[in-house]
């Protein structure tokens, strides 16, 4: 009888402690993050494209609030302020929670207003999704925009696999 005792008091201090628990677990909300390993794949996927190419330049990989994971400025990088631009372009894009291309586009047909935001409006910063939240996003800098966003997609595709 006592060791059935101890077992029921055992079960009910394991349901009492994990109460508390499961009260603060209702306030707040899980999020996925793009891991480091993940910014390194897409990273890689990229840099292959821009292999394939020849049409080296910068590849920044951020968070989903714009925060810097992964940056290679590759060897004959054409643009050296890409450094500061692909990083810049990918932190609008996880802010944005869109494309680039969308703020660039409101500008492009007269929201001038636009100018003035703290962002980079230029096409080709891409957020990174899982289902449909944002995880993070990628922005490449090489020679062309449109060569920035097919790298930029090589990457994405790596992720989405």
């Amino acid at each position: 009888m006592a060791r059935y005792m101890r077992t029921v008091a055992f079960a009910l201090m394991i349901i009492l402690t994990a109460l508390p628990w499961h009260a603060a677990q209702a306030q707040v909300i899980e999020k996925k993050v793009l891991s480091s390993k993940a910014a390194r794949k897409i990273v890689s996927a990229a840099e292959a494209e821009v292999e394939r190419n020849n049409w080296p330049g910068v590849i920044a990989v951020v968070d989903d609030a714009g925060w810097l994971i992964l940056i290679e400025r590759m060897d004959y990088a054409v643009l050296l302020a890409a450094v500061e631009l692909a990083p810049g372009k990918a932190w609008m894009a996880a802010l944005l929670r869109k494309p680039s291309q969308a703020l660039e586009d409101a500008i492009n047909k007269g929201r001038v207003a636009a100018t003035t935001s703290p962002f980079i409006e230029m096409k080709d910063g891409l957020p990174i999704l899982l289902d449909v939240q944002v995880v993070g996003a990628i922005r490449v800098s090489a020679d062309t925009l449109d060569h920035d966003v097919q790298i930029a997609n090589a990457g994405l595709a790596v992720f989405i696999e």
